[in-house]
């Protein structure tokens, strides 16, 4: 699809924001998606698009966490199977549901994800005692994989919650080993979207590349400050980017309503 030089430029100006903040908390895709269909981009491409820029991405920010050691592999290998499996499954699903379901389903989606960064706690920064073993936190780490295949917004903040509240993770430890998973459950739905047909190369790889920047940035302020004060900017954002879907008259889901 054709897009101009001002669309284009757009995106990569999100995808350089969604790089940082994804890296910070998680829930760039908040961001990115709706800005992609604010551009004309198909639901199932857009989700597709979304999954190679930010794959590439969060690939950067799993390398940064690497150098500084903040992530444990043996630890974590198991839980990131489990995602990959659930992102696959999740990302096959997607891809046999309607379009204009889905076109009326985003914005809803968007708007729960908003509501949940608004009002979930903060999140302890000390490491304490794990309320799951291993298997545990893999079957959680399975169904967001799931999620994460089927949409992916908030996935980030899921996962980082997860390892947190179950994990009994610090914030900046669980920050950096949901990248690790989450880069698990990137790779198996864009496994799953290239084998689908649905990715628009061009377009993603120059969001990705900015994305990585973003990421970069965010890696570092999370390893120095931690994921403090980024939610209120995802939100204002997020919900800024839904109503301007909401305000297309032919969006499907004004026909439901």
């Amino acid at each position: 699809m054709h897009l101009t030089f001002e669309a284009l430029s757009f995106l990569i100006a999100v995808a350089f924001m969604a790089g940082t903040i994804d890296a910070l908390a998680g829930g760039g895709g908040l961001l990115t998606i709706p800005a992609l269909l604010t551009a004309g981009v198909p639901p199932i491409a857009a989700l597709a698009t979304n999954k190679l820029q930010s794959m590439i991405g969060t690939a950067s920010a799993v390398a940064a966490f690497m150098r500084s050691g903040r992530i444990d592999l043996r630890a974590f290998a198991l839980p990131a199977l489990g995602a990959f499996a659930g992102s696959l499954a999740g990302a096959t699903a997607v891809q046999h549901v309607d379009p204009s379901f889905l076109s009326a389903l985003v914005p809803l989606l968007l708007i729960a994800m908003a509501l949940y960064f608004l009002l979930a706690p903060a999140m302890s920064e000390e490491d304490r005692h794990a309320r799951l073993g291993r298997w545990g936190l893999t079957a959680v780490c399975s169904g967001i994989g799931f999620y994460d295949g089927f949409f992916g917004p908030g996935t980030g903040s899921f996962l980082t919650t997860a390892l947190v509240a179950l994990g009994g993770l610090g914030l900046v430890r669980a920050i950096a080993n949901t990248k690790f998973i989450n880069l698990a459950t990137n790779v198996a739905a864009l496994a799953a979207m290239i084998t689908g047909g649905k990715v628009l190369w061009v377009l993603g790889l120059s969001m990705a590349v900015a994305n990585v920047a973003g990421n970069q940035v965010g890696a570092w302020l999370a390893i120095r400050f931690g994921g403090r004060g980024v939610r209120p900017l995802l939100v204002v954002m997020s919900v800024a980017l839904t109503v301007k879907l909401l305000a297309d008259p032919k969006n499907p889901l004004w026909s439901v309503l």
